[in-house]
């Protein structure tokens, strides 16, 4: 009788955080605790911890976020691992839009990418059952599994083809960084995956490796970055953007926060950034600094427009945790990103039949055209 008590509290003190009745607005769920444990015929089924973790979720879920969440304490493990860019699934990045799980993006080399699976297509079931109403987490926990098991997902592109695509789960490890140099164009090459912690050191190194000296120019392939951590995000444009603003986040705990360039430390180079559908998020902070900058120009399609920013706001003693939306961010000239993206400043579609990279022929033959003219190094 004691514990139940105590979990009662538990479950008041929990919720009524900065909730101004207090006891008195969170009490009623202390009192269905209690008549759940009196009266439900199965009550003996259902531990405390699973209670305080329905009573949690479902708080968070009324906030109608996608991207806010209580993670159960495997799923917080699980989330963690993909953060560091290994862990056992089918390699896609999803997100919530008009009420439906969404790709973001499909990983290079992974069976989503090999199974046909593109940005923008939408998860209707999995292995069968309907997506309607499930949340991020649900979702991803239903889409990853042990390495050599087979997941169907159901999926409508958005030219409303609909098909069924079983894909076999493996190690998913992703090179956040990958570079070429293309000496018949004197051009560095970079694809950046996505922004984890490692990813700045990386493309530091790889651009430096590169003959600076003799390079006619740039080209940043950001298509397929679901994004990451903001603060990679900023560290990793420094190296593009010489000084100023790179982006700005508003939120009501924390008022305004400004992050700034760290200096560049690479010559200012005709600079091509590619995007598309994939690119969301961090790589949207990435691209919206160098475009408002003027230190270079963005080529492809327009990106998803995710410019939300989330934090682990509360971590529970059982593993548990609560990820919010705290803010939106905002780029050095202002512009909201979210729901509306960034447009490139050279559109370049590419359809299904299309041979070779368009985008990317087209980003070269501007780097061409720039023989001689100066370049921007940021305000």
């Amino acid at each position: 009788m004691v514990r139940k008590s105590l979990l009662v509290v538990l479950f008041m003190g929990v919720l009524a955080v900065g909730a101004g009745p207090g006891d008195a607005l969170f009490s009623p769920l202390g009192q269905v605790y209690q008549i759940i444990r009196y009266y439900y015929y199965r009550s003996d089924e259902i531990s405390d911890a699973e209670l305080l973790h329905g009573a949690i979720g479902g708080v968070i879920d009324a906030l109608g976020d996608p991207y806010s969440t209580f993670f159960t304490p495997e799923e917080y493990r699980d989330w963690q691992d993909s953060l560091s860019g290994e862990y056992s699934g089918v390699g896609i990045e999803i997100t919530i839009r008009a009420g439906r799980i969404t790709v973001v993006a499909p990983f290079p080399g992974t069976p989503a990418e090999a199974g046909g699976i593109r940005p923008g297509d939408w998860i209707q079931a999995v292995d069968g059952e309907s997506t309607e109403g499930w949340t991020l987490e649900k979702a991803s926990s239903h889409i990853r599994g042990p390495a050599g098991t087979v997941v169907v997902l159901t999926i409508q592109h958005e030219d409303g083809t609909v098909r069924e695509v079983p894909l076999i789960r493996q190690r998913i490890q992703i090179e956040g960084v990958l570079a070429e140099y293309r000496p018949e164009e004197k051009v560095g090459y970079v694809r950046i995956l996505r922004f984890d912690f490692d990813t700045p050191g990386l493309l530091g190194k790889a651009l430096f490796s590169f003959p600076l000296q003799d390079l006619a120019g740039l080209v940043i392939d950001l298509r397929n970055n679901p994004g990451g951590i903001l603060s990679a995000a900023v560290e990793a444009t420094s190296y593009f953007v010489d000084r100023g603003v790179v982006v700005v986040t508003r939120g009501p705990s924390f008022g305004e926060r400004t992050y700034t360039s760290r200096g560049n430390s690479v010559p200012n180079l005709p600079l091509a950034v590619l995007v598309n559908q994939g690119t969301a998020s961090a790589s949207e902070i990435m691209a919206a600094a160098i475009q408002d900058h003027g230190v270079g120009i963005l080529v492809g399609t327009p990106t998803f427009g995710k410019g939300l920013v989330q934090e682990i706001v509360m971590q529970l003693a059982d593993g548990g945790a609560v990820k919010l939306t705290t803010g939106e961010y905002f780029t050095p000239a202002g512009r909201s990103v979210h729901d509306v993206g960034l447009t490139p400043d050279l559109l370049v579609e590419r359809a299904d039949d299309d041979e070779g990279d368009p985008a990317l022929e087209a980003a070269l033959a501007w780097i061409r055209d720039q023989a001689g003219v100066p370049v921007g190094g940021g305000r």
